[in-house]
């Protein structure tokens, strides 16, 4: 039942994004947005109303916050997903690099002058030193 709850919840956030997506949304909310303000400027600013209108608002940029969120995080996800099948697909690709995500930041940067210096080493027309892959050209 709690997966179903999640799954759920999972698509009513991706239908949310969809909608705030599009143009017509933007307007939409502009217009009433517009509407309001000239309401409240003819009501003389009531403060009641002010802190209806703060109150929801609130509540729809939080929503908003985890919708986007969500999406984002489900869209990253997918997209290592196939980042990560591409690596292991290819024969000299270091398969390290499958979850060097998860690594810390000194052995990032490790890697990353690893990578600058075998790039430029296959730049000028040398074997990479320390990565003898048996591929030749």
């Amino acid at each position: 039942m709690h997966s179903a709850i999640r799954q759920r919840m999972s698509r009513v956030f991706q239908r949310l994004d969809e909608i705030i997506s599009h143009v017509a949304t933007a307007a939409s909310v502009s217009v009433v947005l517009v509407i309001f303000i000239v309401t409240l400027a003819f009501e003389g600013f009531p403060s009641r109303w002010q802190m209806g209108f703060s109150t929801i608002s609130n509540a729809v940029v939080i929503m908003l916050l985890f919708a986007v969120k969500h999406t984002q995080d489900r869209q990253q996800t997918a997209l290592q997903l196939k980042l990560d099948e591409l690596i292991r697909s290819t024969p000299a690709a270091d398969d390290f690099l499958v979850q060097i995500e998860r690594a810390d930041e000194k052995e990032l940067g490790e890697r990353k002058h690893e990578q600058i210096a075998k790039h430029e080493s296959l730049r000028s027309g040398e074997t990479a030193v320390g990565h003898d892959d048996g591929d030749e050209r």
